[in-house]
């Protein structure tokens, strides 16, 4: 296809309009330390990836931290479940590290975790129709080849401006893809996994315009949470303590309540989830700038839904990593994860995504369980054994958190990523995922967030 040289594309002039900001978030050079906040009182709603990140670099600055989490667990959404297996981890949130490249600062920190490592394979998968008919190489090679076109031929036509969803963008612009369930399926199992919610409702402008680094994903064997252990060392950590009003009206001091108790502090970092901003669980005292809370209604905050369910004998074929089912209904339990090849367990991982993760976390779990296992029999067979164990999530059910990761909307912009990284009133800072538009919904993205808050507050200091 010939190309105007003369003309940039879409996507490299939005990385021209981030490099500035990508450049403020990268870790600070090992052992420069800071004397500015020596003796200051800060404290951190929440205990996730990027507010320990946060508070641990605060402790090496010579702050004094808290940390106020509202669940009853460290890690947010970031948590391990060994109930299947001694070398089973059920990752309840965060399950890949994506694109452990030494660049990635979650692979450092899981280095320095002591985490081990199975490299996974995407190219290690098959995939069946919804009545158990095996796709052939050649199917499989053709559908991914017309998904791939329908989001190039998307990447090449929108403007920056443009507020369609990816569904809609590709049906003006090659309505041939969706005819196509192929595809269909790939758009659920790929795309809407990997933004956490639906073609419907994720902007077809910036849903692939962050970054990410390099290499095939890794899984943690060793589990998730040995990241969280390691990054939570030494803190002062309050679980059960339930952040309902922040108020930064008073010159010298923020107040904070949670539960029955006021804290006062310098300075706070809300990383609570979009979620919970979304829900306005949260008060604001003063209300929070029109600009912030225009940002926090356009993004998006989906949901993606686990099960996994734990065998007798094993009914499929040992050596494939990933099994897909085009399943009639989109976002139905179309993806699998086989455990048997990094575990000894006889366990396959199911996920629904898109819509449909949001219909799955309503059930509960016989119901979830059967509406998974009718999935399975229409391809393995009507006889295949009810599972021994069988474990779930509901992230969209989660009281303190609200859903699985951020998404651009039809409508934001990474200006609206930016407005929430920006403090207010140089007392109140904000990080998280949904505060880093390139590494949004990923645990890296999270963690960048927690190093530049801190500079963040740093300049706060100095001006």
């Amino acid at each position: 296809m010939p190309v105007n040289q003369n003309i940039l594309t879409r996507r490299r002039l939005l990385k021209l309009l981030l490099m500035a900001y990508c450049a403020s978030m990268m870790p600070p050079v090992l052992g420069r330390k800071s004397q500015l906040l020596k003796g200051k009182n800060i404290i951190v709603i929440g205990a996730g990836i990027s507010g320990l990140t946060a508070a641990s670099e605060l402790i090496q600055k010579g702050a004094n931290v808290t940390i106020l989490e509202a669940n009853n667990y460290i890690g947010g959404r970031i948590k391990t479940d060994w109930s299947l297996g001694k070398d089973a981890p059920f990752e309840v949130g965060a399950g890949w590290i994506h694109g452990p490249s030494q660049d990635n600062p979650t692979k450092q920190l899981a280095d320095k975790s002591g985490c081990k490592y199975f490299l996974t394979n995407d190219d290690n998968i098959s995939t069946f129709d919804s009545d158990g008919t095996i796709w052939s190489d050649e199917k499989f090679e053709a559908v991914v080849e017309k998904w791939e076109k329908a989001l190039y031929l998307v990447d090449q036509e929108l403007e920056l401006n443009d507020r369609r969803n990816l569904r809609k963008a590709i049906q003006d612009i090659y309505p041939a893809a969706l005819n196509d369930p192929g595809v269909l399926w790939a758009l659920s199992a790929y795309t809407e996994f990997d933004k956490g919610t639906s073609i419907e409702k994720v902007s077809a402008v910036f849903h692939d315009d962050d970054k990410a680094f390099d290499k095939p994903d890794v899984i943690i064997k060793n589990g998730y949470d040995s990241i969280i252990k390691k990054l939570s060392e030494n803190l002062d950590i309050r679980l059960n303590n339930k952040v309902s009003k922040i108020d930064i009206s008073d010159k010298d001091f923020v107040r904070v309540q949670s539960n029955n108790k006021e804290f006062k502090c310098d300075s706070i970092i809300c990383s609570v989830p979009l979620g919970i901003l979304k829900a306005k669980n949260i008060k604001f005292k003063p209300s929070l700038p029109k600009k912030y809370i225009k940002s926090i209604d356009k993004l998006g905050f989906g949901s993606v839904t686990k099960i996994a369910m734990k065998f007798k004998d094993i009914f499929w074929d040992k050596e494939t990593q990933y099994f897909g089912i085009n399943t009639d209904i989109k976002g139905r339990w179309n993806y699998w994860l086989n455990y048997r090849t990094f575990s000894r367990e006889n366990i396959l991982l199911g996920l629904s995504v898109g819509d449909y993760a949001l219909i799955a976390d309503r059930m509960n779990d016989q119901e979830m369980k059967k509406d998974a296992m009718k999935v399975l029999r229409d391809v393995w067979g009507r006889n295949i054994p009810d599972p021994t164990d069988v474990l779930t999530t509901r992230w969209s059910k989660e009281e303190n958190i609200l859903g699985a990761y951020s998404y651009p909307s039809p409508g934001s912009t990474p200006r609206d990523y930016k407005v929430l990284s920006t403090p207010v009133d140089g007392k109140l800072f904000f990080c998280g995922e949904h505060t880093n538009f390139d590494y949004s919904a990923t645990t890296h993205g999270a963690y960048l967030s927690g190093i530049r808050v801190v500079k963040d507050i740093e300049k706060a200091i100095l001006n």
